[in-house]
């Protein structure tokens, strides 16, 4: 691709940071551009959010629904997986799977809802509520 023909479709994140692109210059060497963004990686980059965003309103009705704890909830919304979720907390995988009931959930002790209040960036009464700020 030459320097000239480089995408600068705005995208969400074109406001905040550019991409680096490789592109040959008028001497047909390699040089690097800042790209604001590129269509078709927009549309890619759309429907993976609109995925996520499912995932998470799906878990909410599993908390809402009885058949998850809000651990559930705040593993998708922060985009954590068990083994994530167990690097930040200090806790076994096999202990996550288990805080995952809400009738374990809710025999859990301060000190261990706030390893995971500590790890979803909250406090232990929104991990109980599900609630988000966003700062």
């Amino acid at each position: 691709m030459k320097k000239d023909e480089i995408p600068q479709d705005l995208s969400a994140l074109g406001k905040i940071t550019k991409e680096v692109c490789y592109a040959t210059d008028n001497s047909g060497k390699y040089t690097t551009e800042l790209s604001s963004g590129w269509g078709v990686k927009i549309d890619a980059l759309d429907v993976a959010w609109g995925d996520i965003e499912k995932r998470i309103a799906a878990a909410k009705q599993k908390v809402l629904n009885k058949e998850a704890s809000p651990i559930y909830f705040f593993m998708e919304y922060r985009l954590m997986d068990l083994s994530i979720l167990a690097d930040y907390t200090g806790f076994w995988k096999w202990q996550i799977k288990r805080h995952l009931k809400p009738d374990v959930f809710s025999k859990l002790s301060d000190k261990k809802l706030q390893k995971y209040a500590e790890a979803f960036n909250t406090t232990i009464e929104d991990l109980k509520n599900m609630t988000v700020h966003e700062d």
